[in-house]
């Protein structure tokens, strides 16, 4: 079976170095200069690291014990410059490290590989361990090193508070929550530059000449952002599952993702519950699915918005859940049961489970789906009950997300573009659009800009997308490859889930494994696999577009895509339908 990373969103890029002209015709331009983390961290680099047993929060009892029996794992804290530009400032923040030592001895050992899992803000304290164990052929070569990114877990955090506005009006209320935000000093220095320092200075400390990388979704972005920073550093990298990186903000990758997951569900999702109505019982036409989606609320009721943001979008970051998806389709289109939103989802939860052909694991993810549904609407009943106090509040949030991907370049600033562009997906992503609001960054100024690599000394590396990835869309992975120097794509046709390494197939693992034992890229630029099938299938079908010479040839709005959006036009235009109540929803889908 499949086992897949469930990561949230994506991303890449690097530092332009400057090169010396030599006017001599016979003589080369001189190699830019990395930055020294060691010079610059100035007694830091020599401070003692006290290794110990490692906790990981939030992971589950029975994982952390597997994790256990990783040779070699170990955690400590270790103190970096709060601002690489200004070390000798004296402020330090906590870096949480995990080490392992699995690597054999002697020339096979090529060192250390640092793992990102995603986010901005994901926790990959526990991802050295894990990918000694998805990996075990590289575990022999490589030491995986995993660390909470300043500003998460166990590294100190970045805590935001503001006074929320009387007023309504959700500008007042973002303006609000961004200038308290950058009231707090720590908060300029949460940026994906001074991470990429970070892990240069984990190098360091570590005794490390190089280091290699595996990054999944927003982890690309950061392991762009060090090959193009550190190039002479860079060993062996791999972006699984890439943001845009022809572009110098995150905003394009944030802009893509919602009609992604409208092409995914339509595409993907519900052709596979029509191909088994046997099991679904919903008929065997991917656009009758649809519309009776639609006439039951869809994404515009609480209930249906529930389960989408429970069931259905993390189902997409993971189609081995594609069953747990169907099954909350299923029971939002049949008879809704009466009583409290709780109860309904309780009620319907438990149709969810009677589903024929559930596996141990898709039983689990709906359990949690349930439990964090269930957790939604409870703050939602909390925040009705606080917006009948006059008293102001003061709100405390966890900021890195936010921080992270606003602060890495400056998003479009015009309120009246994000109106537009909230407009344009009631009508092209109709699925998604309730879901959606403008962003922080529309109200989040910066002065940092996404820097380019340096064709001369970029490293090589792989690039590996899904075509139908709902978080970080082909279009971007293949806008990446074309971006940076020397990069390589490995495409998975019929795919939609969100990270892939290791997929357990040949075609996509055997040039990943083989690169970095030797450091050779496959030589064509473009390298297409095939899908595995899904759950209960013994065949893989064809969905989307089509793979020619290795690339996918897709289109964001396919025509299966734009039938469904006219479906949802014409049911609306005359429909009674009352528009969905988003609070209580979770910001980050």
């Amino acid at each position: 079976m499949r086992k897949y990373f469930r990561g949230g969103i994506a991303a890449l890029t690097g530092v332009l170095a400057a090169t010396s002209i030599v006017l001599t015709p016979t003589a080369n331009a001189a190699a830019p200069q990395d930055p020294d983390t060691a010079k610059l961290s100035g007694a830091l680099a020599t401070q003692t690291i006290n290794w110990e047993e490692c906790t990981f929060p939030g992971v589950a009892e029975e994982t952390v014990k597997k994790f256990k029996t990783v040779k070699g794992l170990a955690c400590a804290t270790v103190q970096v410059p709060r601002d690489w530009h200004n070390p000798a400032d004296g402020n330090t923040i906590g870096i949480r490290v995990s080490k392992t030592e699995t690597a054999y001895k002697g020339t096979s050992r090529q060192g250390i590989a640092l793992v990102n899992p995603g986010g901005p803000g994901g926790s990959g304290l526990p991802w050295g361990a894990a990918m000694a164990l998805r990996s075990p052929v590289l575990a022999g070569q490589y030491d995986f090193i995993g660390f909470d990114p300043r500003g998460v877990g166990l590294s100190t955090p970045l805590k935001c508070s503001y006074t929320v506005p009387s007023s309504t009006d959700v500008n007042v209320i973002n303006k609000a929550k961004v200038q308290g935000c950058l009231e707090n000093p720590l908060t300029q220095f949460i940026t994906t530059e001074q991470t990429a320092y970070d892990m240069d200075f984990i190098r360091v400390l570590l005794g490390e000449k190089k280091m290699s990388y595996i990054g999944y979704s927003y982890g690309t972005w950061l392991g762009t952002w060090y090959a193009a920073t550190f190039p002479s550093k860079a060993h062996r990298f791999l972006l699984d599952s890439a943001v845009d990186a022809s572009q110098s903000t995150l905003e394009n990758t944030w802009d893509l993702q919602p009609r992604t997951r409208d092409r995914q569900f339509q595409e993907a999702l519900l052709p596979y519950m029509a191909r088994n109505n046997a099991t679904y019982a919903q008929g065997t036409d991917p656009m009758e699915i649809r519309r009776n989606w639609e006439k039951a609320g869809g994404t515009r009721e609480f209930v249906g918005m529930l389960f989408t943001a429970w069931f259905i979008i993390p189902a997409m970051y993971d189609t081995t859940q594609y069953p747990s998806a169907a099954s909350a389709v299923a029971a939002v289109i049949g008879e809704q049961p009466s009583g409290t939103d709780s109860e309904k989802v309780s009620a319907l939860v438990a149709k969810m489970l009677a589903t024929p052909g559930l596996s141990a694991e898709n039983k689990a993810f709906i359990a949690k789906g349930k439990e964090n549904a269930l957790a939604a609407i409870a703050k939602k009943e909390r925040v009705a009950v606080k917006s009948t106090t006059a008293a102001a509040e003061v709100e405390t949030w966890d900021a890195t997300f936010e921080a992270i991907r606003c602060q890495d370049g400056q998003w479009n600033q015009n309120l009246h573009y994000w109106n537009y562009w909230l407009a344009d997906l009631t009508v092209n992503a109709p699925f998604i659009a309730p879901f959606m609001s403008t962003p922080l960054c529309a109200y989040w100024q910066t002065k940092n800009s996404m820097p380019k690599p340096d064709k001369k000394t970029f490293p090589r590396l792989l690039v590996a997308q899904s075509e139908l990835d709902a978080a970080t869309a082909y279009e971007g992975g293949l806008a990446t490859t074309k971006a940076l120097p020397g990069a390589k794509l490995i495409s998975v046709d019929n795919e939609g889930s969100h990270g892939l390494f290791p997929y357990n197939t040949d075609c996509v693992d055997d040039p990943i494994v083989f690169f970095f034992q030797t450091g050779a890229t496959p030589r064509k630029q473009y390298t297409g696999c095939q899908a595995l099938p899904l759950p209960g299938e013994d065949k893989t079908f064809e969905v989307g577009g089509k793979l020619t010479n290795g690339k996918v040839k897709i289109k964001m709005i396919t025509p299966a895509v734009k039938e469904a959006n006219k479906i949802v036009r014409d049911l609306l235009s005359g429909s009674a339908t009352a528009p969905a109540d988003e609070s209580g929803m979770p910001a980050n889908l």
